[in-house]
Order: structure tokens, then C-alpha cells, then sequence
């Protein structure tokens, strides 16, 4: 499954996907997924389908009470069979590609889970890879939190596991602003962007962890279970040959979006901004992100970088804001962000919410998220953008990049293959399971969204994807983000001086690996691996409060 799990987080889940009315929270459905209690039909026959509202909140575990956001849960007496003809008529009514899905009788067996993962299709995209990458399911109380941005245990530090098998090799991707990770200790911070981590706890994480008791040692070093575990490391700093050790205890902590801000000089007098912005969520994003862009505005800056190599997405009203804040009015007025396709059967409606199918429109004021409602957004009116990315760059991250070139401002990319997410989904709650199926595909003001192979900068060597102009770069731990001599941001500034790119390329890093806890290779040796980072982490975001 796609890159769910391709940057391992150290302690921080991004908060991501809702939506107001289509069934987000504890249960609360929307338009065709509500109703009451209908008798279910006697058996199964394929390719006859009753409406999923028949069987919406029939449940073989009924839940009492409410939900953290206070919602009480809409749970009726059921069965699994009813909770598992819901899944099959929601996903005839709702899947994007609902034509494509065999059609089996869900009284044969399985779980309601393992009979929803057979629900999608099983089409390849032109490079071979699934077309449906992101169909999955997760507790309701698990999706709740991240919705929620409920804080988490966290040193306040992101890794990337370059490799997982002896000899290992865990990075620091960055640190987040006040946390424990950017303390100081002997004159300078704990963690910085590249710090190599050597051991945990006593444990050589390079070439020791011989036993199951002894990754575990390591895993919940670097991933932090609870507040309060403090965790002893061994570390060595990008360009150094030396060691030290440090001390970190985990803290509650709830992500960043904006990590950090910079205005540099463009090397031709004027002025180059740069925002470092890490995901699209939780709620305090939108604030965050207005605040950025009046510095920006403020000192006048002439061109725009934005850091979007580790955002997975999340809401798309604020990619929309975000969009309209570089581009300004003259540009937006009258177009429209993105619009929302869903499968034949829903005609001119949206079949999830059952209302009218209207496009996203440019945002040009607060929406209320943490920004009031009705607050005028800065503008820097730019004909056009550097986006920095990678392959972690998803959905909302993207419907930016697709949002900005179907109005005709210029997006130029440096850095690597976006993730290829050009859809998104309502996350359903049905009996304290909240699933995901792609029911959308987004597309820009022009008509486009076919890039489920990504966006590429036009000199990468590869046949496949969108390629568009910029620069192919591999990402650069040698320097902090925002240093002006780091690969990526380099490289941008680099081609807003000269309209060209580097000679040679910025320096590769090796590949970020993903995996699960305690797995192991086909060496047979223990694997170091980060836990899985939530669906909701590269999705759209239709939530509108």
C-alpha cells in the first residue's frame, strides 16, 4: 500500500481528514448514508443492490454514550451481515470507480474489515502501480483523535529510516520550533536536520538489536509510547566525525504546520520567501499559514519557495487559501480551485453528502478553522511558485501545485515525483469503524487531474508522471531546511536567478524505508522500523468548520 508509512514519525500524528455532513465523526452520515431501520432482503443476489441507508448503523457491537466531540453514537442492534451490506451498498453508491469492484456476497465469510478490502479495484495506473492505493479502515476512535488534533507523546522531532536492516541508518528530518528536540545542550540543540542517531538506551541501533526485547527498546526510544519516557541517545551530526550524547523526555505536542519562515535574497536584489509548511492540518494551520504570508507580504518578496517535501495533505479549503494567497484576486476571481468527480451514477450531485455537486472555490477569507470567519487573507498576487517536494508531497499538497497551473500561474517544481494522489474520500463511520474509499477525483479550473503517477520536474529521467518545469533533486540532509544552501531550496533559487538548474545535481540521500514494527527481512535479521502513520495523513480534507 502506498506511502503511508514512507517517513517515520517521531511521536507526532498529523492531524487529517473530515467532513461537515458526510459522516466524519462518530456516526454522523450524510445524505444517502443515513436512515432507519429497514428490514434486511433475504439473500444476495450480485449486481442487485439495496440502498446503503437499509443497513447504516446496524451494529453487532452497539456503542453507548458519546464520542470525544461530544456526538452522541447513532448505533442500533444489527449484525455483522448488515454492517457488511452496508459496505457493499455504500461502496456501489459512492466508490469512485464502482463499476470496477466484483461484486461477492458478503454472508460468505470474513470480517466486516477483510470483506471491505476486497471492495475496490484492481486496476493499474500506466507505471504498474494500483490505482486504488489508499482504500483502508480504522478505528473511529483513532481517526477522532488525529480529527481532533488530540497531542501525543513526541520529542518534537521527525526521522526518516534511510535503513532499517544492520547497519541501520536513522536520520533527523527536522525539529519542531520550542520542543524538546530543538533544547539546548552543550551550546547547541539536541536534534538538528541529519543528525544521525547511533544508540538508544545502551543499544547499538547501527549494528546491534540482535534480539525481539531489544528492537523494542529502540522502537520505543525513538517512538515514544507515553509523556514522560525519557530516552538516552548516542548521536552524530551531519559533517562531523565526533559523537555526543543526549537526553530527551517526550512531551505532548500536536504538529506544526508552519515550521519555519525565512526571506532570503534572490541573488538579482530582490527578495525570495520561504515557508517551511508540514501539513495542512490540524485546524491551526489556516491561522498559521496567514500569518506567513503577511511577512511575505510585508517585505515585499518577489518570488515564492514553498516546502512541501513532507506534507501529506489534509483540509482543502486551506490548500484553496494558501492558493489564492499566492496568486491574489486578478487570477482567482471567477475560477474556481478544484472540482469534484465522482462516479456516472452521481449525476450532478455529490453522492456522499447528496447535495449539489458545486466546485471548491478560491477561499479569500477566513473560514473559521483558527482564523475568523470573514478575515481578509494577504495576497502576493505571483505569477508564479516554487514548490519544493518529494514523494511524501500528497493530495492536498498537490491540489495545490494542480489548483495554481489550471489558472495559469506558473508552479515549478524542485526536488522528486509527487505521491500521484489526485483523489480523496469522506471518512464514514459505520459501528466504530471509520473506512476510507476513494469516491472523488479532483480537478483544477482547466479540467485536469489525471496525475495518479504524480508531478515531476521536466528534466527528471523517467516516462512517466506530469512533468512539469523544474529541477529533479534528490533531498538534502546536509543542511537545516531554510538554509539557502540546502539542495532543494538551492536549487529553486538557483532557477529563479537563471531560469535554469543546477550543474550538478544537489546530492543524493538514500531512500526512505517504511515498514511495520518488529518485521523482518528476508536476511532473517530483526528490522528496525517506524510505525505506520495514519491514512488521514494524505488525504484531502473536505471539512468546512
Amino acid at each position: 500500500m502506498f506511502c503511508l508509512k514512507k517517513i517515520a514519525t517521531l511521536g507526532l500524528i498529523f492531524a487529517a481528514t473530515a467532513l461537515t455532513g458526510c459522516g466524519g465523526g462518530g456516526g454522523g452520515g450524510g445524505g444517502t448514508t443515513g436512515g432507519g431501520s429497514v428490514p434486511q432482503p433475504a439473500g444476495w443476489v450480485s449486481g442487485v443492490f439495496s440502498a446503503a441507508s437499509t443497513f447504516k448503523n446496524q451494529c453487532q457491537t452497539v456503542r453507548t454514550g458519546v464520542d470525544i466531540e461530544g456526538n452522541a453514537y447513532p448505533d442500533r442492534a444489527g449484525t455483522e451481515l448488515a454492517e457488511k451490506n452496508w459496505l457493499r451498498s455504500w461502496t456501489r453508491e459512492t466508490y469512485l470507480w464502482n463499476t470496477e469492484v466484483t461484486d461477492t456476497n458478503p454472508a460468505n465469510g470474513g470480517t466486516r474489515t477483510e470483506y471491505f478490502a476486497t471492495l475496490k479495484t484492481l486496476a493499474l495506473t500506466a507505471s504498474g502501480a494500483p490505482k486504488d492505493q489508499f482504500h483502508f479502515s480504522e478505528p473511529t476512535t483513532e481517526y477522532l483523535a488525529r480529527r481532533n488534533a488530540v497531542a501525543s507523546a513526541s520529542y518534537g522531532a521527525e526521522f526518516a529510516i534511510l535503513s532499517g536492516s544492520v547497519p541501520r541508518d536513522v536520520r533527523v528530518l527536522y525539529t519542531d520550533p520550542n520542543s524538546p528536540a530543538e533544547e539546548m545542550a552543550g551550546g547547541q540543540k539536541k536534534l538538528i536536520r541529519g543528525t544521525q542517531i547511533l544508540r538508544v538506551n545502551g543499544i547499538d541501533l547501527v549494528n546491534g538489536g540482535s534480539t525481539e526485547a531489544e528492537i523494542n527498546i529502540l522502537n520505543n526510544g525513538l517512538f515514544p509510547p507515553a509523556t514522560g519516557v525519557t530516552t538516552t541517545m548516542e548521536v552524530r551530526d551531519p559533517g562531523t566525525t565526533t559523537t555526543r550524547t543526549i537526553t530527551l523526555t517526550a512531551q505532548n505536542l500536536s504538529a506544526k504546520a508552519v515550521n519555519r519562515t525565512r526571506v532570503l535574497p534572490d541573488g538579482a536584489g530582490g527578495k525570495i520567501g520561504y515557508v517551511l509548511f508540514n501539513t495542512f492540518s490540524p485546524n491551526a494551520s489556516e491561522a498559521e499559514l496567514a500569518g506567513a504570508m503577511t511577512t511575505m507580504r510585508n517585505e515585499g518578496v518577489r518570488d515564492m519557495v514553498l516546502d512541501l517535501r513532507y506534507n501529506g495533505g489534509g483540509l482543502l479549503a486551506v490548500a484553496s487559501q494558501l492558493s489564492y494567497m499566492v496568486a491574489g484576486d486578478a487570477r482567482t476571481t471567477n475560477r474556481n480551485f478544484e472540482s469534484l468527480r465522482f462516479n456516472a451514477l452521481a449525476g450532478s450531485r455529490n453522492p456522499v453528502t447528496g447535495q449539489a455537486n458545486n466546485p471548491v472555490p478560491f477561499y479569500t477569507t477566513g473560514l473559521g478553522f483558527s482564523l475568523a470567519q470573514g478575515t481578509a487573507l494577504p495576497t502576493l498576487n505571483l505569477p508564479r511558485v516554487f514548490v519544493l517536494t518529494t514523494d511524501a508531497t500528497c493530495s492536498a499538497s498537490e491540489a495545490v501545485i494542480n489548483g495554481l497551473r489550471g489558472i495559469g500561474v506558473e508552479v515549478v517544481q524542485i526536488g522528486g515525483r509527487t505521491c500521484g494522489k489526485p483523489y480523496g474520500f469522506y471518512p464514514q463511520d459505520n459501528c466504530g469503524e471509520t473506512y476510507y474509499t476513494i469516491q472523488f477525483q479532483g480537478v483544477n479550473h482547466a479540467g485536469f487531474g489525471d496525475y495518479a503517477d504524480g508531478f515531476v520536474p521536466a528534466n527528471a529521467a523517467t516516462s512517466t508522471g506530469v512533468k512539469i518545469a523544474g529541477c529533479s533533486a534528490n533531498d538534502d540532509l546536509t543542511r537545516e531546511l531554510g538554509d539557502s544552501t540546502e539542495g532543494l531550496l538551492r536549487a529553486a533559487i538557483g532557477y529563479a536567478t537563471t531560469g535554469a538548474c543546477p550543474t550538478p545535481p544537489p546530492v543524493a540521500t538514500s531512500a526512505i524505508q517504511s515498514g511495520a514494527f518488529s518485521s523482518r527481512n528476508a536476511g532473517g535479521s530483526l528490522r528496525l522500523e517506524a510505525p505506520e502513520k495514519g491514512i488521514m495523513d494524505t488525504n484531502r480534507d473536505m471539512t468546512m468548520r
